[in-house]
């Protein structure tokens, strides 16, 4: 059987608190963000700039509370201030897909969780 990929969770509407292009790569997200959402340092994302149309694929380390910032190349896709949408993503069986409900938390413009539901 074939494995399909699907939404895992997603962090919506973000801040970008800092870009920093010396940084050697990836996005340091704040951990109660990555708590809530179910994301682990090192995993794989997505991230969508809202404002700007930016996208872009690099993995998470961990940062401090309410941080959004965009390290090394993926500094050139966003600037503090901007939105963006943080997604991870799972392979499921066909068996699983029924279940599956991906994790959504929603956030303000200081990343302070509004909202969490499943999709």
């Amino acid at each position: 059987m074939a494995l399909r990929t699907f939404l895992q969770s997603k962090i919506h509407g973000a801040t970008v608190t800092e870009a920093n292009i010396e940084y050697e790569g990836s996005i340091a997200i704040c951990p109660d963000l990555l708590a809530v959402a179910g994301m682990l340092p090192f995993e794989q994302v997505d991230v969508y700039n809202i404002d700007n149309g930016e996208r872009l694929t690099t993995y998470i380390i961990k940062g401090q509370k309410g941080e959004i910032c965009l390290n090394g190349a993926a500094a050139h896709k966003g600037k503090p201030g901007q939105r963006v949408i943080i997604a991870s993503y799972t392979q499921l069986s066909p068996s699983e897909i029924p279940a599956h409900r991906p994790k959504l938390v929603f956030v303000d413009q200081d990343n302070n969780i509004k909202r969490i539901s499943r999709g």
